[in-house]
């Protein structure tokens, strides 16, 4: 099929630069509200530990945030290691998981901003279950296309289980937070259980 030819004299180096940018672009907007914070304690004539204390939930925020972005994009960064060229549809795809990275900050600055509540968590997980499933695809449109792989470098399945196993715990976290909102972001805490169930599948 047309859309899965690829795309002629266009390696995969610019579309990764492009990525890249826009994560770190990502990364540096979800300091944003702290910042504004600071000048809003400044005015008011508070002090650091009163806005270390007013903010704990902004700053839980942006370091879970950060953390997650990072986690998000070592994955792209490993399978883009395989990538010689791109297909259109792992391009669309590319187009969507960036999109995701740039959405989060804004349930970033709700998480740290408002009372939390269960459309907050849905929205703050559920975005990053969607990027973890979106990469997923990427993973999935790129093994199936031997044409995109780099000739001494083709993918293994270790990156897919990888974020299959990522993409099942944010859905455990999901429906935790929802069905006990008492909670909340400590659902997220399931994310730990990652690494053990990875090393677990790998040896089998």
């Amino acid at each position: 099929m047309a859309g899965d030819e690829v795309v002629e004299h266009r390696s995969a180096e610019r579309l990764t630069f492009f990525t890249d940018a826009v994560v770190a672009i990502a990364m540096t907007l979800l300091v944003l509200p702290l910042t504004e914070a600071v000048s809003e304690t400044a005015s008011e004539g508070l002090s650091t530990a009163d806005y270390l204390r007013d903010h704990s939930d902004q700053l839980f925020a942006f370091a879970l945030s950060f953390a997650i972005i990072s986690t998000f994009w070592r994955a792209h960064h490993r399978l883009f290691e395989h990538v010689a060229a791109y297909s259109q549809p792992l391009m669309l795809l590319n187009i969507v998981w960036m999109f995701t990275i740039v959405w989060l900050p804004v349930p970033t600055a709700l998480a740290g901003s408002l009372e939390t509540d269960r459309p907050q968590l849905a929205l703050y997980i559920g975005s990053m279950l969607a990027n973890a499933l979106v990469s997923v695809a990427l993973h999935v449109v790129l093994r199936r296309n031997p044409a995109l792989w780099v000739a001494d470098n083709p993918p293994n399945s270790s990156g897919t289980y990888g974020l299959l196993t990522f993409a099942v715990l944010l859905t455990l976290a999901l429906v935790i937070a929802l069905v006990l909102p008492g909670v909340g972001y400590l659902s997220l805490l399931v994310l730990v259980l990652s690494g053990p169930i990875e090393r677990l599948l790998f040896r089998r």
